[in-house]
């Protein structure tokens, strides 16, 4: 005769949380593939695993080892520079609110400006294949020059490359990128602190979005358009009002869940999200909707995430608001001492559930 367990007591369901937790808590990325897929370019779970086990084992290093947006160097001077790079291989090639060369130039700007540095020189490299049209190529190449005008950077070096019909894709772009960083400016992880505020400079998931549907795979039709922005001027701005502020960063490949939990890890806190609070636009979020995709995950291109001492916050806020490219900025969340090392999402029905990495591919060649 089959009799039934007696319902866990409160004390029982904390103890069964807490143990869940933990266990989540000790799960690290690991890399088990023997062929590389596309999911180890979403910049979700898989993507950490190849980095860390390929990349950061071959090429450790103090500066590499943050795995920020960009490496922090100190001059003989004692001045400091960030150095980043990013390719882009976006398909298609043009999407509404952009192109694959505004993404070049403003996507290698904003990884300078996440590390506080202000963006100065750019350099440009192709990968172009055989036979592709010299019309397009220029009209990418000027797009470049008019993003990189409106983000006050000079692209001073470049290389081309010319591979064989059906060995690119058509067009392949690496930028790198660096800019200077003010003295005593220092944003990372390890100033983070329980009490502090999170931030986002606008609406989430546009760029995935308009992207997902530019390719014309699915039958929706959405009016969304790519953020696809410069962010240099608005993290100043951010930075004047919120003198304090400890870390940002931008959320492109596997979206503000991701980045939040690479936040946790390195700051040892736990983030905790408000789904109310987060600003996203009603046809992108039908979209998600309708695709199963989570916005969370989703990447953003002309979009960063802050983290202030609570009582900055306001001001923070005021002052994004007051730009254009921040007009739909929100305060999303806190940071907490416990759980730690996990991102929360404070649901609105009351409840709450964690947010873990990005994992698998949803949003293939999206930057």
């Amino acid at each position: 005769m089959r009799t039934e367990e007696p319902p866990p007591t409160a004390d029982g369901r904390q103890e069964l949380v807490l143990e869940r937790i933990e266990t989540f808590r000790r799960r690290r990325p690991r890399l088990t593939d023997k062929v590389v897929t596309l999911a180890h370019g979403a910049g979700g779970k898989s993507s950490a695993a190849l980095v860390d086990a390929v990349f950061l084992e071959a090429f450790r290093n103090e500066a590499l080892e943050s795995l920020g947006d960009g490496a922090l160097l100190t001059l003989p001077s004692g001045e400091q520079l960030a150095f980043s790079t990013d390719s882009y291989v976006v398909r298609p090639r043009r999407f509404p609110g952009g192109s694959i060369g505004h993404l070049a130039v403003n996507g290698t700007v904003n990884d300078l400006a996440m590390c506080g540095a202000r963006p100065t020189w750019l350099s440009a490299a192709f990968v172009i294949e055989e036979g592709f049209s010299v019309e397009e190529l220029t009209a990418i190449v000027a797009d470049m020059a008019e993003a990189a005008v409106a983000a006050g950077v000079t692209i001073v070096t470049g290389d081309t490359k010319v591979v064989d019909t059906g060995a690119a894709d058509g067009l392949y772009i690496n930028t790198a990128g660096v800019g200077v960083v003010p003295a005593g400016r220092r944003l990372a992880a390890d100033r983070v602190i329980p009490g502090d505020a999170v931030l986002v400079s606008g609406t989430l998931a546009d760029h995935g979005v308009a992207v997902m549907l530019a390719r014309g795979d699915l039958d929706l039709e959405a009016d969304v358009e790519s953020d696809s922005a410069a962010l240099g001027e608005l993290v100043e701005i951010l930075l004047a009002a919120a003198p304090d502020t400890r870390w940002l960063r931008d959320p492109t490949r596997g979206g503000v869940g991701t980045v939040c939990n690479e936040l946790a890890a390195a700051a040892e806190v736990a983030v905790v999200l408000s789904e109310s609070a987060l600003p996203i636009r009603r046809p992108v979020g039908g979209a998600c909707d309708m695709l199963g995709i989570d916005p969370l995950y989703v990447a953003n291109e002309g979009k960063f995430l802050a983290v202030v001492p609570a009582e900055q916050a306001q001001a923070a806020l005021a002052a994004m608001k007051a730009h254009p490219l921040g007009s739909d900025a929100a305060i999303i969340g806190r940071i907490a001492a416990e759980p730690e090392r996990i991102v929360l999402l404070e649901t609105s029905f009351g409840g709450s559930r964690i947010v873990d990495m990005l994992v698998g591919d949803p949003l293939p060649r999206i930057c």
